[in-house]
This record gives structure tokens, sequence and C-alpha cells, in this order.
């Protein structure tokens, strides 16, 4: 029989609990996780499982004959609803982190978790369109997957070379990107058509058209239409009447609202350069 002193376990378990202590203490704050980062994390999750239910509930079934045409809807409203729920982690992120805080590597996880989310998930979602679809290229909508994927990652690199002016970003975000990207695919448009309006979709993203940042009633406006866009794939998934029509509304003004806002910030560019010029003028009047 082990006999031990208790004054002596006890002296273990104090100088134990001082070195965990202590190593805590010099932990790297890089090493560190936020609430934010947590989020962050969710957002690559969220476009990984995005990328599963395309392969295991569109792309298998398809590679092996199956003819069950609501297991794909079923996954391909899934995987649109991760991306959305991708969309929804990368906005409260940036909301806690500027009420809150962000560890030091909460920057590289935003873009390693947007690219997982907002550019391989739709690039991929592309691939899979080309190769089950009716009249589509298989090899042609790779094409159109790899623009998409590159307008991304370059975009993201760009968001943290640049600085831009506060309150926008410079190109199409790359969430609103993403969902502009799938909403065309599930409009089910002739290839040509789709293929076209996927790569506009790309060009905006690296363009340098000025789209707001989703702060305070716009988040709360982007919220709701994430949220309204849910309810439309569940209904079109499972088939309630009228899902199919109601579906294709809510891409088209998906579409319409990635068309305007470019219109609206160059209107907008338009004006102000106007207006410098007035001001420029009656400066130089006697």
């Amino acid at each position: 029989m082990t006999v031990v002193d208790p004054e002596t376990q006890a002296g273990w378990a104090s100088e134990a609990e001082d070195d965990a202590s202590h190593d805590a203490d010099e932990m790297p704050l890089s090493l560190r996780l936020s609430i934010a980062d947590t989020l962050t994390l969710g957002n690559a999750t969220c476009g990984f499982m995005a990328v599963y239910f395309t392969t295991t509930g569109i792309l298998i079934p398809h590679l092996q004959g199956s003819n069950e045409s609501g297991m794909a809807r079923h996954s391909a409203a899934t995987a649109v609803i991760l991306m959305l729920c991708a969309a929804v982690f990368d906005l409260f992120d940036g909301l806690v982190a500027r009420k809150l805080r962000s560890s030091p590597m909460g920057a590289e996880l935003d873009n390693l978790s947007d690219l997982i989310s907002f550019g391989l998930a739709p690039a991929y979602f592309v691939l899979v369109y080309g190769m089950v679809a009716d009249d589509a290229h298989q090899r042609v909508a790779a094409v159109g997957a790899i623009v998409v994927l590159l307008a991304v990652v370059l975009r993201l690199a760009r968001f943290s070379c640049v600085t831009v002016k506060d309150g926008t970003f410079q190109g199409m975000p790359s969430p609103f990107g993403a969902l502009t990207v799938v909403s065309i695919v599930l409009l089910e448009l002739p290839f040509v058509a789709t293929l076209l309006a996927i790569i506009g979709t790309a060009w905006l993203m690296v363009s340098r058209v000025e789209y707001p940042k989703p702060r305070g009633p716009l988040a709360v406006a982007m919220l709701a239409w994430i949220v309204a866009a849910m309810g439309l794939l569940a209904a079109w998934a499972f088939e309630a009447p009228g899902g199919q029509l109601l579906l294709q509304t809510g891409c088209a003004l998906q579409l319409v609202l990635g068309a305007v806002i470019p219109l609206f910030a160059t209107a907008r560019r338009v004006n102000n350069f106007r207006d410098n010029r007035r001001e420029a003028r009656a400066a130089q009047l006697p």
C-alpha cells in the first residue's frame, strides 16, 4: 500500500497550479483566441461543410447515376444555407471585434476563413454545376470556377494591403460576391448567360467600385436579407407551393442588388467630382 503525505501532496498540487498559472501568463497573445476569432472559425467550418454537402448530395449521386432529384435539391439548399451562415459569422465577428477585442491573428484568420467560405465553396459549387447541369460544359465551367476563386484570392490579398476610406470596401465584398455567384447558378439560366454573369461578378470583386460596409442599419438589413434567403431556400428544398418562384425571385433580387449598388457608387463619385470642381471654380473667382 502506498502512503501519501497530505502535506507533501498539497505542496505538489500548489506548485503545479502555480506552474500552470505561470504558463498561462506566459502564453503569447498571438495564441489566445478571442470571441471574435471563435466566430471566424465558425465561418470556416460552415464553408467546409458547404463543400461537403455539395459533394455528397449532388456530385456523388450524379456520378453514381442516381435520379433522386430531391436529395440534390436538399443538399444544394443546405450548402447555400451554410454559406449564408458563414456570412452571418463574418458579419458578427467584425461587430464583436470592434465592441470587444480581437487577437493579433484575427485578421489572418478572417482572410483564411473567407477564402474557404466565399472563395472555395462557391467556386466548387460552380464546378459541380458544370458537371451535373444538362446544358453545361464541364471544362468551361471549371474555368469559371477558377475565375471566381482567383478573384476572391486577389480581393482578400488586396484588402490586406490597400487602405481605403473608412466605411467602404473597394470592390464587391467576398460574402456578397459568393452569394451572387450561387444565386446565378440557382436561377438556372442558359449556360452562356450563367457563365458571363459569374465572370462579371468576379470582375466586380476585384474592381475599384466602392461598396458600403455593413454597419448600423445596413448590417441589420443585411442580416434580415440573409434570414429571408434561408427561408426561401428551405421553401424550395421542401417543395413548398410557390417555392421555386420565390427562390428565383430572391436570386434575381440578389443579382439586381449586385448591379445597382455599383451604379449608385459611380453616380455618387461623379456627383462628388462635380461638387469639387464647382468649389474649385468658386475659390478662383475674385
